[in-house]
């Protein structure tokens, strides 16, 4: 049994496992460039929840073992797939046939980081040698020099050295430094944001650049606490909108998406990773969901709200097999229709606009045991019952 397949159905053994007993079980257990274990391995990591990862991490800095550093370059070039970059795995050991990276990421704009993992910096690192991978890939047409840059991955938070080493040589301006924490936290901010420019704002960080002037940092950081608000969609309906003026404390709208995904994976039976707060896919990316969640609201009826963004229809249309699916006030009653379907239903639906954003209103009442997504004025209502996934 692979560890993709023992994961699909023993989720509770493989978490109780440690990462260097995972890597027992699979292929024939030792990690080389190119042989079965790796790639099982690497498959494997494309298929659990980033706080696996994180574990994972820990336990390869905790404690070395024999194919400890093997295991957190798969797992760093993992993380650099769900920040959206498209990577080619570097080799494992060094040859005199074959350029010594330990990862390329490529931006989809073109640029290319080449990316080099420490365990520590207690030791030296060989700037110029890395630099030479760079100038060896360019050589080679796989590529450009100008449009790249070195991203230097580490283990542990005290780079002091490092960090000398490396604003002190001649390539200062073509290198950066990251942590791996700090690394995975970027990849749980990306978990937690919907709006994709604001994705593409924090990878780009990554990239060298000079900050004398701090306004793109600002802008990030604003953007970033505006979504991190977690706003619902503006309520149309007068009454509920009245209530809410009275209401002197604001409640943080409710927050189940990931147990909507965890039934969602059952029924449509594939494993789903997070990729925002609201998108989940397969890890071969031909299965996505958008999956979003409301409150109940109680008064004339029982009214769920949700906000529908254009990046998301892309996201699920993109998909060999694309759903929208809707939380209603609790895990226990979701909706979830094919995307084929729900855009042919787009038409009807408001749109509101602002400078930053546009987004259709998803307004489904709930009358009789029968669900109804309402519509503008001039189109009907349209009764969604069939949908919803049964208990």
């Amino acid at each position: 049994m692979s560890l993709v397949e023992f994961w699909k159905s023993s989720r509770e053994q493989i978490e109780n496992k440690t990462i260097e007993q995972l890597i027992a079980f699979a292929g024939g257990g030792k990690q080389r460039d190119g042989n079965d274990t790796s790639a099982e391995f690497r498959r494997f990591l494309s298929h659990i929840p980033s706080g696996l990862l994180q574990e994972y991490v820990d336990q390869c800095l905790g404690k070395s073992f024999t194919e400890s550093g093997y295991v957190l370059q798969d797992i760093v070039n993992q993380v650099g797939e769900r920040l959206g970059f498209d990577i080619t795995y570097g080799r494992y050991q060094g040859s005199s046939k074959e350029i010594g990276f330990d990862g390329v990421w490529k931006y989809p704009n073109g640029h290319n980081i080449i990316v080099e993992i420490k365990t520590t910096d207690a030791y030296r690192i060989d700037l110029n040698k890395i630099a030479d991978y760079r100038a060896s890939l360019s050589q080679e047409g796989k590529i450009s020099e100008q449009a790249s840059s070195i991203l230097i991955i580490v283990g542990r938070n005290d780079t002091g050295d490092l960090e000398a080493q490396i604003r002190g040589s001649r390539h200062a301006w073509d290198m950066r430094l990251i942590s791996i924490d700090a690394l995975l936290s970027l990849l749980r901010t990306k978990e937690e944001l919907e709006d994709p420019e604001t994705v593409r704002r924090i990878y780009e960080l990554l990239i060298p650049r000079e900050f004398t002037k701090l306004d793109e940092i600002i802008e990030l950081v604003f953007s970033t606490a505006e979504e991190a608000k977690l706003e619902e969609p503006e309520e149309e309906d007068a009454e509920i909108r009245s209530r809410s003026k009275k209401q002197t404390k604001k409640t943080k709208p409710v927050s189940f998406n990931d147990v909507c995904a965890a039934r969602i994976e059952d029924y449509l039976n594939v494993n789903l990773v997070k990729q925002s707060s609201a998108t989940f896919s397969s890890p071969d990316k031909s299965v996505a969901v958008v999956c979003a969640v409301s409150k109940e609201y109680v008064r004339s009826g029982i009214k769920y709200w949700f906000a529908f963004h254009e990046h998301q229809k892309d996201f699920a249309q993109q998909a060999e097999a694309g759903y929208i699916a809707y939380g209603c006030g609790s895990p226990e009653n979701i909706l979830i229709i094919p995307i084929g379907t729900f855009s042919d239903w787009v038409e009807g639906l408001n749109l509101s606009k602002t400078d930053t954003k546009a987004y259709w209103h998803i307004h489904i009442t709930l009358e009789d045991n029968q669900y109804f997504l309402e519509r503008k004025t001039g189109y009907d209502r349209i009764n969604i019952t069939s949908y919803l996934l049964s208990s």
